[in-house]
């Protein structure tokens, strides 16, 4: 009997009244983003306040990162319309430590929660900027190492610190775990992708949106490439 309960969970059978869901794979979305143009130059941050703390390490603008083969960091990728799946864990952590947020982009399930750590032990004060989300505008003394947050409607959400202005971090909430942010190098993955055509949005920061078309195939890896050029 054991087996042909398999077989049924394998062939997605109805069996004594019981309707069995049929199994399917999913494929991998991989790929690369790149930067049109020469790398920009290093701007360096001015730290203004707290630079006991905040002044240990240099800070960088981090708003367009490019490595030197012109593969571009902290690019979102979602894969719209997927669905089902399951994120990796509905708990998700945002540092602030050395008076920037790590990482620059958290993904966050809107079923799961935010923990926002502060690891410098001074105020923070985090800002969100968000359309479908209720903003958040909450003080962060150096006794609270963590702050709990939800947000549960899909969106790219900005976040800053009311009390460290250069701080800039991006939150993205998603209702599906199919979403990729881009490395140092450009490479993003998305495993587990249900079969089928998809239209995916690519997201940077300052360089705006663009959408292409994918087909992903069961256990097979589809590949994906766009390029952005400075506006």
């Amino acid at each position: 009997m054991k087996a042909v309960w398999t077989v049924v969970a394998i062939l997605g059978l109805t069996l004594g009244g019981i309707s069995v869901a049929l199994a399917q794979e999913g494929g991998t979305l991989s790929g690369r983003i790149t930067y049109a143009g020469s790398p920009p130059a290093k701007k360096m941050l001015d730290i203004t306040k707290d630079k006991e703390v905040c002044g240990k390490v240099e800070h960088y603008d981090e708003s367009l990162v490019v490595g030197s083969d012109k593969g571009l960091a902290n690019v979102v990728v979602i894969v719209v319309g997927a669905k089902g799946g399951k994120f990796a864990s509905q708990k998700v952590e945002l540092d602030q430590k050395g008076c920037k947020y790590t990482p620059r982009v958290v993904v966050v399930p809107t079923t799961g929660q935010l923990d926002i750590l502060n690891s410098d032990g001074i105020l923070h004060n985090i800002h969100t900027y968000g359309t479908a989300n209720p903003s958040i505008n909450k003080a962060q003394p150096k006794f609270k190492k963590v702050m709990t947050e939800k947000f549960t409607k899909p969106e790219i959400i900005k976040a800053a610190c009311d009390a460290h202005a250069w701080m800039t971090g991006w939150i993205v909430a998603t209702d599906h775990p199919f979403v990729g942010v881009t490395d140092e190098k450009g490479h993003f993955t998305i495993k587990d992708v249900p079969p089928g055509s998809y239209k995916v949005e690519i997201w940077h920061e300052t360089l705006g949106k663009q959408v292409k078309e994918v087909s992903v195939k069961a256990k097979e890896e589809a590949k994906l490439t766009a390029e952005f050029a400075k506006k």
